[in-house]
């Protein structure tokens, strides 16, 4: 049998660096404590001293400075890994990511490419309130000229950092804090030099014939809990992981939702002009309209900032009761 072991996200991502700063002596990674301190969150553990101050580099304090820094390294021809210590903390260097990174390549007729890939911690945290808690899929994912990824398991966060270090256009990186430390099993394929992840695939992460679920990121794992509570009164959910949020790969959820006639979505973001949002605007226009039996639902993060307290933390995130919930409404059961 192949060798499958217990990774977690986090050695996952190091394991991408590592693997594509050796092999590409253009990548190089910059932000606030990559370097000396092994980064933040440890996902550039050992990487400065293994590949030095060239390669890995620690930045001022500044978001509009070092994203600055990067962009023009990456239209100067390398490939730079922009970390953000959290991504709320990207609205400081958004100017940089919008309208120096992804207009570029249009704007200059495809003669300038921007290499670059933004990474670093997205959504709610534990009891970090407000200033820390945003979600930025549904912002990054509104504009072109960016590709935007948000993995859930080791395998997509490896898969998918190895792509978006290789591809030529700038990628957003919708990491998730509380996963950093989840172990999850990794096949003997993954674990190889060459593994990638497609950008723009989702992958069909339970089959199931009575509801579709789609999410993204950490409530990929709320969804399949809530799957295996649902299965329990014999109601099989199909659970998709979008993986990427630009280009979004509406087709596998229409094919899904043509055999479940059934659709929910699930996120940890805001309601309104979510992710979930732009899914069922999709399939409202889409061929997978006509076999739905029922209104689509959408569980999201609630509509105010996040509040401190543990409790109304709780609250203002999707739980499995959540989702269960919403099954039962769009089956009406």
């Amino acid at each position: 049998a192949a060798a499958v072991s217990q990774v977690t996200v986090r050695d996952a991502l190091n394991q991408a660096l590592d693997e594509e700063l050796e092999r590409d002596e253009r990548v190089f990674l910059l932000g606030e404590e990559v370097a000396q301190y092994d980064g933040a969150y440890k996902i550039s553990r050992g990487l400065w001293k293994k590949y030095g101050d060239k390669r890995v580099i620690d930045t001022p304090i500044s978001e509009m400075g070092f994203t600055g820094i990067a962009v023009g390294a990456a239209m100067a021809g390398l490939r730079p890994v922009c970390e953000f210590m959290t991504f709320n903390f990207s609205m400081q260097a958004i100017d940089q990511v919008i309208n120096s990174a992804a207009k570029t390549c249009y704007m200059s007729a495809g003669s300038i490419g921007v290499p670059i890939v933004f990474r670093g911690p997205n959504g709610a945290s534990a009891g970090v309130a407000a200033q820390h808690s945003q979600c930025f899929a549904a912002w990054y994912g509104h504009c072109p000229g960016l590709k935007v990824v948000s993995p859930w398991s080791a395998e997509d966060a490896k898969g998918l950092l190895k792509a978006s270090i290789r591809d030529d256009n700038p990628v957003v990186m919708l990491e998730n804090e509380l996963l950093y430390g989840v172990p999850f099993e990794m096949s003997e394929q993954a674990q190889s030099k060459e593994f990638v992840i497609p950008i723009g695939k989702a992958k069909i992460e339970r089959q199931g014939t009575h509801v579709t679920l789609v999410s993204h990121s950490r409530p990929v794992g709320h969804c399949l809990e809530a799957a295996t509570v649902l299965a329990k009164e014999g109601v099989e959910c199909e659970v998709i992981n979008l993986r990427t949020i630009r280009p979004m790969d509406i087709e596998t959820v229409e094919a899904s939702v043509v055999k479940t006639n059934h659709l929910v979505t699930v996120e940890g973001g805001w309601p309104q002009f979510g992710v979930g949002a732009e899914i069922c605007a999709r399939i409202m226009e889409g061929p997978a309209f006509n076999y739905l039996d029922a209104p689509a639902v959408r569980v999201t993060g609630a509509d105010v900032p996040m509040p401190y307290a543990k409790i109304l933390e709780d609250n203002c995130i999707p739980q499995v009761k959540d989702i269960v919930f919403a099954v039962k409404k769009a089956l009406n059961i």
